[in-house]
């Protein structure tokens, strides 16, 4: 199955509400976790986004799945870049 590279990017504006409603975000993809959804997720350390690897069979369903995060609901993610991934090497690679 396909891995993604999905990269958020935020605004300081949302920075406060990303705060309040974050454990429901971790809460939702914790879940994708543990159903081998999500390959692992994290902010980058200048808070100016997050990159999350998913694997699943395209980028439609994909990207149909990314509305079900609380940030996108609440609208807190200011865009979303997603890019099918081939890892060659390391803990990714087939």
């Amino acid at each position: 199955m396909p891995i993604f590279a999905v990269h958020y990017t935020y605004t300081e504006a949302t920075a406060a509400e990303r705060t309040t409603n974050r454990p429901e975000h971790r809460g939702w993809l914790n879940a994708l976790v543990d159903a081998g959804t999500v390959l692992t997720s994290g902010p980058y350390a200048d808070g100016s986004g997050a990159l999350l690897l998913f694997r699943a069979e395209d980028k439609p369903s994909l990207e149909q799945l990314l509305t079900e995060d609380p940030f996108a609901k609440l609208g807190l993610i200011e865009d979303v870049r997603v890019v099918e991934w081939l890892p060659v090497m390391g803990a990714f690679s087939a």
